[in-house]
């Protein structure tokens, strides 16, 4: 096996994607599935850069994913260098609305973790312009509702 194939890392950026989910859905984890489910995200994100015809779309939601996961860690300052990675890439890619919001999204769950609500209803706020434009019905409720939760 040849790790350069970039054929070979697509299955397996999905497969630590999923897991991660996997993890995140869990309803108690232990401090093992913590750490395990960093690695994957980790994981995931270094396949999903190796995978030939990735997009930014892919780094995105890769970025989200890491943000998310120290997000629901606790550990605030990876969380929001994570979310801040997911905004620029979005942006300067030019991403559809959900993709950007999600970004700031991300943001405001850091800022909560570190306990700066002030900024964290800013990045909530922004993100809430985003979701104005986002016109398919399942993206828009999906991102509604992540940031309703951030109340």
């Amino acid at each position: 096996m040849d790790i350069q194939d970039p054929n070979l890392h697509k299955p397996f950026a999905i497969n630590c994607f999923n897991q991660v989910w996997d993890i995140l859905e869990q309803k108690q984890r232990t401090p093992q599935d913590d750490e395990n489910m960093i690695h994957m995200c980790h994981a995931s994100f270094w396949h999903w850069s190796r995978v030939a015809d990735h997009t930014e779309r892919n780094l995105s939601i890769g970025y989200w994913q890491l943000s998310r996961v120290y997000a629901v860690t606790g550990q605030g300052e990876q969380a929001l260098h994570y979310a801040k990675r997911c905004i620029t890439i979005g942006s300067s890619a030019s991403l559809e609305p959900f993709y950007i919001g999600y970004g700031y999204e991300a943001e405001a769950r850091a800022y909560l973790v570190l306990g700066n609500k002030e900024l964290a209803m800013a990045s909530k706020q922004k993100a809430a312009s985003y979701l104005d434009k986002v016109s398919d019905k399942d993206s828009h409720q999906m991102l509604a509702n992540d940031l309703g939760s951030l109340d």
